[in-house]
């Protein structure tokens, strides 16, 4: 029986901080909600991809927690679920949607229970982008894992799991 690849839940355990945030406390990159770049930088600073946000910066992090908490999410989720996940304020959340919606990243369906809300599910576009952008993550967090140790690996892993499971637990 093989031994679980620490690396595993690190990666999991980063995506549950980024999940963390809470609206107007950029704790990302650079400025409010982890905004970065400029006119025409996407991301990691390449032209295009990106859809420019307040500012004319664009909104990749934002963009990608969303995506993200959509992919990670068992059913569609509402604006504000959206919000909370993604660490922004429900009109910046909303913002993201349209974006998103225009597009062709996500979609919006009404919901089964409340024909008055609205929900929000990934597109097959959104999940491609989803998938690549989690599967790029994931190798650059492997090469920055290869400078460790086996036991400081498991180490980290452990370390950023309490962190992420004691998060916003003390008032």
């Amino acid at each position: 029986m093989s031994t679980p690849d620490p690396a595993d839940d690190i990666a999991d355990a980063l995506v549950r901080l980024r999940g963390r945030r809470h609206p107007g406390h950029g704790l990302g990159h650079g400025g409010p909600h982890g905004q970065r770049g400029g006119p025409h930088e996407g991301r990691r600073g390449r032209p295009g991809g990106w859809p420019a946000g307040p500012g004319g910066r664009f909104a990749a992090p934002a963009w990608m927690r969303m995506l993200e908490a959509l992919a990670a999410a068992s059913d569609p989720l509402s604006v504000s679920e959206i919000a909370e996940a993604v660490g922004v304020d429900q009109p910046r959340a909303s913002r993201l949607v349209q974006q998103g919606v225009e597009r062709d990243l996500v979609r919006r369906e009404a919901d089964p229970d409340d024909a008055r809300r609205t929900r929000i599910a990934l597109t097959d576009a959104g999940i491609r982008v989803a998938r690549g952008a989690k599967g790029e993550r994931r190798q650059e967090l492997s090469c920055a894992l290869e400078a460790f140790t086996e036991d400081e690996r498991t180490e980290l892993a452990r370390l950023l799991n309490k962190l992420a499971d004691n998060w916003g637990t003390t008032p």
